[in-house]
């Protein structure tokens, strides 16, 4: 018994981890949502069951002795339980796009789900987040500094995110959208790599450089 409660919780971990990288901003809003709980259940529930099926088919994967057997079989069902769930026996084209069928139907169904209901969750507190962060920044100054000093603050983002988050700041510059707008929207894309505490960091780090000029008490008359 103790074996599979140990390959559940590998497929817990394994879950949870997918589900925490989608979400880097705050992870933590996970907890209310009830699909992301099935999802990761459902992980677990692969991953005792993968565990119990390479009980009876006796998978020893070359150990000669018992405890390293164990221990081996846990690891491989707890860790590879997923990969198995994510396989498609075969695909359907539907319109433009190919759907594979199989057992990672069921995952991408509830993977959706989760994200929508995150999403819904969080959609206000993020809007409320970047409104208070973002306000009085003016993009024009802030497309390149905030992004740069946002990024060097952290030490182990990856390269290809980097290169996503310059991609995506420079098609907002391009855009139709007004300067406040453009300032709301790149605080959004900040959120999403470095998280909201970060980015208040440094815009306060770099506040007089990148917040609009005050408009002269004259001029108000």
């Amino acid at each position: 018994m103790l074996e599979f409660v140990a390959a559940g919780g590998l497929g817990v971990l394994v879950g949870a981890a997918e589900l925490g990288s989608r979400y880097r901003d705050r992870p933590s809003a996970l907890l209310g949502v009830a699909s992301a709980w099935l999802y990761v259940l459902l992980n677990a529930a692969a991953s005792a069951g993968c565990l119990w099926l390479v009980h009876v088919f006796d998978w020893k994967f070359g150990s000669t002795s018992p405890e390293q057997t164990a221990a081996l079989q846990v690891l491989v069902a707890g860790l590879t339980a997923l990969a198995l769930f994510r396989s498609a026996l075969f695909t359907v084209r539907i319109g433009d796009q190919e759907v594979g069928v199989g057992p990672n139907l069921i995952l991408v169904v509830l993977l959706g789900v989760a994200d929508r209901g995150v999403d819904r969750m969080r959609a206000k507190d993020r809007s409320q987040q970047v409104t208070r962060i973002m306000r009085g920044v003016q993009f024009t100054k802030a497309r390149i500094a905030l992004p740069a000093f946002c990024l060097a603050l952290l030490q182990n983002l990856p390269d290809q995110e980097q290169q996503d988050l310059g991609v995506a700041v420079e098609a907002l510059a391009g855009s139709e959208m007004t300067d406040t707008q453009k300032s709301y929207a790149l605080g959004l894309l900040l959120i999403n790599v470095v998280g909201p505490d970060v980015l208040q960091s440094a815009v306060t780090a770099l506040d007089r450089e990148i917040r609009r000029a005050p408009v002269p008490a004259a001029q108000l008359r």
